[in-house]
């Protein structure tokens, strides 16, 4: 069978050709004839948020997005229905925020907006919640994994959160993003440029200069903004080197990282 484009699935019985659900655009009727019980919905979480002088402030949540649908996708393949959300673009991102168009949320609202919305999946009875993350500010993070953490303890559905920061998931992401040089850089520069294309403002990105600053290290030494932690122009790493086939392969990556933790978690669930 020949590959389906982007964004659209074989049918696992019949082999046509189906658009990924977008839980948004179905009537209700239409998701109460879900197959609820097995069904995971994906939320891309991004965040609106200062990426050089060469990428949009909506970067995070485009890569977000891509990461969900290639996710969706492999879901899908293993036969298990998989649905997306609408992103949610605002979240906590305090790093960014002394530059204009940033919008930084406290973190608390966050976590409960990660909460509510598992107690509302868990109502209508679908499987699990997935998130398809590309925001790494720490605060972010944190509030993510309290969210996780709380729908855990009262025993909602199952919140998977491959946190790209931590290993197994960091170590099968490109040596820049290992290296922490990677906000704007040749990362997510590769992405937006394999996702989005109209969006990069090329003449900026191949005249800047690489900077080998790296965002873990200077967070660990206590760092908490972009312009402590080397960061004048908000973009670290190698954006003149990014290319939309390396980031064709690193949603192929963040899709499948999506989906093999689903699958962990979903295993853990039946052997409970």
């Amino acid at each position: 069978m020949p590959t389906p484009p982007v964004g659209v699935l074989p049918h696992r019985e019949t082999n046509a050709l189906m658009p990924i659900r977008e839980l948004a655009e179905l009537a209700w009727e239409e998701v109460r004839d879900l197959d609820r019980a097995r069904t995971v919905v994906v939320l891309p979480v991004g965040a609106i948020e200062a990426h050089g002088p060469h990428l949009p402030l909506g970067t995070d949540v485009m890569i977000a997005d891509a990461m969900a649908r290639a996710g969706a996708e492999r879901i899908e393949s293993h036969g298990v229905p998989a649905a997306i959300l609408p992103p949610l673009p605002f979240t906590a991102a305090p790093f960014g925020a002394g530059f204009p168009g940033t919008l930084s949320i406290a973190p608390a609202i966050v976590t409960d907006l990660v909460l509510d919305l598992a107690r509302e999946l868990t109502r209508h009875g679908f499987a699990a919640l997935a998130i398809a993350n590309a925001h790494l500010d720490p605060a972010h993070i944190a509030a993510l994994t309290d969210g996780v953490a709380r729908a855990r303890e009262q025993r909602l559905l199952p919140v998977v959160f491959p946190d790209l920061t931590r290993k197994p998931w960091a170590m099968r992401l490109t040596e820049e993003f290992r290296s922490g040089a990677c906000h704007a850089g040749r990362f997510e520069g590769s992405i937006v440029l394999a996702a989005r294309p109209d969006l990069v403002r090329e003449p900026a990105r191949r005249a800047l200069p690489p900077n080998p600053a790296s965002l873990s290290t200077a967070m660990r030494n206590c760092a908490r903004t972009f312009e402590e932690a080397g960061g004048p122009r908000a973009y670290f790493g190698w954006p003149a080197e990014a290319t939309a086939e390396e980031g064709r392969a690193s949603i192929e990556t963040l899709g499948q990282i999506l989906a093999d933790a689903v699958r962990e978690a979903l295993a853990k669930q039946g052997a409970a």
